[in-house]
């Protein structure tokens, strides 16, 4: 598939940051479990943390697919700076610059796209998949609402300043009763749990998030009560092209990784990739990276366009996300002994492409979301 210009030149420049700025780093970082300052910093000088914002809030003002071409690369060289990049930039840059009203833009939106992350809080820990269950509380005093509760699994929350934090006015009004908040992290009453030690994505930082007793201004509601849940779910849908990008370069470093030992490494006299049994591998994987690229570029297409991409991007989801662990797995044993210590990259893309199945909507969800949307389209 032929890119146009426009997307050649962020895809070029990508690129290049992948292999100069990520790809001789990740290791270490992975390894530290560090968050990637420096990197984030400079992509955010670039305008790679403001994609998805208008030019009048000082953002780049490109489009999904862009974006989808940018955290494709990153994550090539990072998967880490991937995830990062690519949930600022879409929950919470993009909510704010779709949700948010011109004050909240120039308070919360402009000083945080230029290498500072923000967080997005939805996840609870009886509320993942179902979002409708969310039990944190906002009491309505008037002016201010007060928020108790505790939110899970948010990412950067230990860099970012300011998060986005979704609670209810009255848990069984259900998914009608949520309200998106906008908090500053260093607010009385709110407490950053201790890091996640995660399998994968380690450069990444994971935590919970304790409120009690936030004071939380009235002017700081994104939209009205009860558009929470409507607001959350459609950038979920565009969070899961965000994700699947991230699982094609996972999946692009797995190939290259394996295809290079296969051409150099040696055994009975010949290189690796003379053998048919290491070609049919090379051959599966580079075709299934390709399909869910074109799936992927699909669904940020057709978002693009405004179009129902609902059940493409669940399709991209579902398909990168085995993908990558397809080829993590295939690029480890091609790579045999080698491939299961850390002097090669293979074991970290085999631990960070597990997490592309399980964040912004399980592969289980993502069928019953495809299947709803069959039926509603048939």
């Amino acid at each position: 598939h032929e890119l146009p210009q426009k997307y050649k030149g962020i895809q070029d420049v990508c690129r290049k940051f992948c292999d100069n700025e990520l790809k001789p780093v990740a290791g270490e970082l992975d390894k530290s479990r560090k968050f990637p300052q420096e990197q984030i910093q400079k992509l955010g000088e670039m305008g790679f943390m403001g994609l998805l914002v208008s030019k009048n809030h000082g953002g780049s003002e490109r489009d999904m697919l862009s974006a989808a071409i940018a955290v494709e690369e990153l994550s090539r060289g990072c998967a880490s700076t991937g995830a990062i990049v690519s949930i600022h930039n879409i929950l919470y840059a993009n909510f704010l610059d779709c949700f948010g009203n011109d004050n909240q833009k120039k308070t919360f939106l402009e000083p945080y796209i230029k290498g500072v992350p923000g967080a997005f809080a939805l996840s609870e820990a009886e509320a993942g998949s179902d979002v409708s269950n969310i039990s944190t509380t906002a009491t309505n005093r008037g002016n201010k609402f007060i928020l108790n509760g505790e939110k899970t699994w948010v990412t950067s929350a230990y860099e970012a300043e300011i998060g986005i934090i979704f609670a209810t006015i009255d848990k069984s009004m259900k998914h009608k009763g949520l309200g998106a908040f906008i908090i500053p992290l260093n607010s009385k009453g709110v407490k950053r749990g201790k890091p996640e030690k995660k399998m994968g994505i380690r450069a990444t930082s994971t935590c919970s998030l304790y409120l009690s007793d936030v004071e939380v201004p009235a002017e700081n509601l994104v939209g009205s009560l009860g558009d929470g849940f409507r607001m959350a779910m459609e950038q979920l849908n565009k969070a899961r092209i965000g994700i699947s990008s991230q699982a094609v370069g996972i999946a692009q470093a797995c190939l290259d990784t394996a295809l290079e030992y296969a051409t150099n490494r040696r055994a009975f006299g010949k290189s690796l990739v003379d053998f048919q049994g290491v070609q049919l591998k090379l051959a599966e994987m580079a075709t299934r990276i390709e399909a869910a690229r074109m799936l992927v570029w699909k669904a940020a297409s057709m978002c693009d366009k405004n179009e129902n991409f609902i059940l493409n991007s669940s399709m991209a989801k579902l398909f990168a996300g085995k993908t990558a662990t397809y080829c993590a797995h295939e690029c480890v044993q091609i790579l045999g002994g080698m491939g299961y210590v850390e002097d090669m990259p293979a074991e970290r893309y085999y631990r960070d492409a597990r997490i592309t199945e399980i964040y912004g909507g399980v592969s289980d969800i993502q069928k019953l979301i495809i299947t709803d949307q069959l039926v509603r389209t048939k």
